[in-house]
């Protein structure tokens, strides 16, 4: 019995793994537009200081935006991304994440 829920408990993991990274790139990219005033167009940042995007890892670009948006980081510039990760959706941030990850 406890084989089969070890067993069933990594296969919904990786099933919950698949649904993280189903953010639709081209929706990321038009979306992104807002983000390219801080971010770069091509995800490098054209402010110093600020992260650039392009290629970072997808999950850590949800994590990140989500944190912004429930105000879990506070530092520096945050009141700026915690406005701008206010207005976008669980898809938005997914695809927005997609996005700047297959960026290479």
């Amino acid at each position: 019995m406890k084989k089969i829920v070890i067993g069933m408990a990594i296969g919904m993991g990786l099933f919950a793994g698949q649904a993280l990274a189903a953010g639709d790139v081209a929706a990321g990219q038009a979306k992104a537009a807002v983000c390219a005033a801080c971010h770069g167009a091509d995800g490098i940042a054209v402010i110093p200081g600020y992260p650039n995007l392009k290629g970072q890892n997808e999950q850590y670009i949800v994590s990140s935006i989500n944190a912004y948006k429930n105000k879990e980081r506070t530092g520096g510039l945050a009141a700026v991304m915690q406005a701008q990760a206010s207005m976008l959706s669980d898809a938005d941030v997914a695809n927005l994440a997609a996005y700047y990850a297959s960026l290479k």
